[in-house]
């Protein structure tokens, strides 16, 4: 699929923001799942000071600084990409997808524990806690309550956690914020994508398997006989879980699938707070407004 994409972010300042330091990770990977042809990022007011640089997963983030008083600012995000489809048994809901073959969750669990000597497998440092995916009983409770059996592999057990929190969360986008901890959308059974997403990977660290949060879009069908809404739709996130004889596969709990051609990465970390589409320190501003618009349209 040929997708477009505009992400628009604009800050209003209560007062003048006298400096201010950002990180964005607004452009698409590079991946078997995904090529990006086509990428510009626009600056309003234009920064003093912006670099590219590599985070340390791979990937590419742009710092920028502002040293002019400013009272807006507008960053424009530009994408032109393809995306691939999954394999047909793969598409639809869960349960009913079919998934790749698996050793035990088990087995993979204590491949993900640190020994002496054995061989490097960078998905190990995604079964360790994060600030907002922790390692807790609460959570281990909960995906052993969606009764994992020992011969499930990894992401059998995934599509369960998967399944089960689109059964039991609601979605309410005023329940928590970006900084919710994961323990208390458990407790609440609501929240937004990011929240149904942490969830998912604290759930299966504290089984201790390897899980990933995913940040992109998610390309939405206007209702029928409805135009396109122009930065009507919104960032997205999911989980990737891995499993050594199958790698990683993308499992999103709000829409109880596997992530596929609709969904656009834009990054990969523990969790939101390694790759926040937009972040910074600023100095002055008081309070302020944000707007954000998202646009994902089949070209």
């Amino acid at each position: 699929m040929q997708l477009s994409v505009i992400h628009e972010t604009r800050y209003r300042y209560e007062t003048p923001v006298l400096q201010a330091h950002h990180m964005a990770y607004l452009r698409p990977v590079n991946s078997s799942e995904q090529q990006l042809h086509e990428f510009s990022l626009a600056i309003e007011p234009e920064p003093s000071a912006q670099a590219w640089s590599m985070d340390r997963y791979g990937q590419q983030r742009c710092y920028f600084e502002l040293t002019e008083p400013h009272e807006e600012l507008l960053v424009v995000a530009r994408s032109r990409l393809s995306t691939t489809a999954l394999p047909p048994a793969w598409q639809g809901k869960f349960p009913s997808v079919v998934l790749p073959d698996g050793i035990p969750w088990e087995a993979v669990a204590r491949a993900m524990q640190y020994e002496a000597g054995q061989a490097f497998d960078d998905a190990r440092e995604y079964a360790q806690p994060s600030p907002l995916a922790p390692v807790q009983d609460s959570f281990r409770d909960y995906a052993l309550a969606t009764a994992p059996r020992r011969d499930w592999s990894a992401h059998q057990v995934a599509a369960a956690l998967c399944h089960r929190i689109y059964r039991d969360f609601q979605y309410k986008p005023q329940a928590t914020d970006v900084s919710t901890p994961p323990l208390r959308a458990l407790a609440l059974r609501a929240g937004v994508c990011q929240d149904f997403a942490q969830v998912m990977i604290a759930a299966l660290r504290s089984l201790g398997l390897a899980a990933r949060y995913v940040s992109g879009y998610l390309l939405t069908e206007p209702p029928p006989g409805q135009p396109r809404l122009v930065g009507a739709d919104a960032s997205h996130a999911w989980v990737s879980v891995y499993c050594p004889q199958a790698g990683w596969l993308e499992f999103d709990p709000t829409n109880n699938c596997l992530a596929g051609e609709t969904h656009v990465r834009l990054a990969y970390g523990r969790d939101y707070g390694d790759v926040a589409p937009l972040r910074g320190v600023i100095r002055g501003g008081g309070s302020h407004e944000l707007d954000v618009g998202v646009t994902v349209m089949p070209e």
